[in-house]
């Protein structure tokens, strides 16, 4: 039964505050590559996914460090003390560790006293995911004005260095928002999340929890580093996240070209082009931001989005997508007005 609400009563809304995003200091580029596989990929990622470099962490910085930046940069954007937190939730699939959850860690790191926490993992479709359970938060319980959502990433301690398929394109980063009580009309319009779970063994860290345990065999097979175990059709992306944005669109009563920039998951610089295509939409409204980053996961489309925030592309009444999907296969989609 739909809810009505008292015409004297505005429904509460979300809305995106503040953003903040932060990579490690070591710098990757494709030579390196060139020189750990003992031939040319610099030009095969230059050519057809137009990676450069990308951020490695350091060997004695984690997940943690990352998310602990990245929080920091959303909080000072949003003029918020960490008192000011009422929740925390963060986006991973590289956690701290397997438990306790790493927003515990950064609960205690940053001193967020009033903030509730919890870890999320719907892979790289993970910040989409936790960015609409906070949307969920602020309109359904005003105990919550105030919510720190995260998406991280530190894929390079799970990547096997022979392995030409994963090493070349993942890497790290976090990106943050702080997700606030709307006062005006902008803010959360729509969303959806789905799922083709029958892909689920087909790329993953497979070893390392209650499945498989890492063990000698575990190590010897790789299963505790990622993994293509089969190549995932090209075609899926760009027509599910088309569908669902139009879906979205169609709910909202606007039209692709309506949404003025388009925040995709960065797995593949022609993925997000075939999808701006099939929508009709100029390629220059989506934000790629794998060229100095690689691949970020969770990471990248808040980092996409905190990119252009610093360039000052995003003003005031644009309307903005999130277009995320990750191993599983999940996938979330957003539209905010800012």
């Amino acid at each position: 039964m739909k809810t009505e609400f008292p015409s004297s009563h505005k429904r509460r809304n979300a809305t995106i505050l503040s953003t903040g995003s932060y990579v490690p200091e070591r710098v990757v580029p494709n030579s390196y590559f060139n020189e750990l596989l003992g031939e040319d990929v610099d030009t095969w990622l230059k050519q057809h996914v137009q990676i450069y470099e990308r951020r490695w962490c350091s060997e004695n910085e984690s997940t943690a460090d990352l998310v602990e930046k990245a929080c920091q940069i959303a909080l000072e954007n949003a003029n918020l003390k960490p008192k000011d937190i009422d929740l925390l939730i963060i986006a991973t699939d590289t956690p701290e560790y397997i438990s306790p959850s790493t927003a515990s860690v950064i609960q205690d790191r940053m001193k967020l006293v009033n903030a509730g926490t919890f870890d999320i993992n719907t892979a790289c479709a993970g910040f989409v995911t936790g960015l609409d359970v906070a949307t969920k938060y602020i309109q359904s319980d005003d105990q919550y004005n105030q919510i720190l959502v995260v998406g991280a990433y530190t894929m390079s301690k799970y990547l096997n260095l022979q392995d030409k398929k994963t090493v070349t394109l993942f890497a790290d980063g976090a990106g943050a928002v702080v997700v606030g009580l709307a006062k005006n009309d902008e803010g959360f319009l729509q969303s959806k999340l789905a799922t083709k779970g029958e892909f689920n063994g087909w790329m993953g860290i497979y070893a390392g929890a209650s499945h498989e345990p890492v063990t000698h065999e575990a190590i010897e097979n790789h299963d505790h580093q990622l993994k293509f175990v089969q190549k995932i059709p090209t075609h899926i992306n760009p027509e599910v996240w088309s569908k669902m944005i139009q879906d979205l669109c169609e709910k909202e009563n606007i039209t692709p070209n309506d949404i003025d920039h388009y925040f995709l998951t960065q797995i593949n610089i022609n993925s997000i082009f075939q999808t701006m295509d099939l929508l009709g939409v100029d390629r220059s409204k989506a934000a790629t931001i794998m060229h100095y980053y690689g691949y970020t996961g969770s990471a990248c489309i808040p980092m996409a989005l905190d990119e252009w925030m610093k360039k000052g592309k995003i003003k005031s009444g644009d309307i903005i997508c999130f277009m995320g999907s990750g191993g599983g296969l999940a996938f979330g989609a957003s539209l905010f007005k800012m």
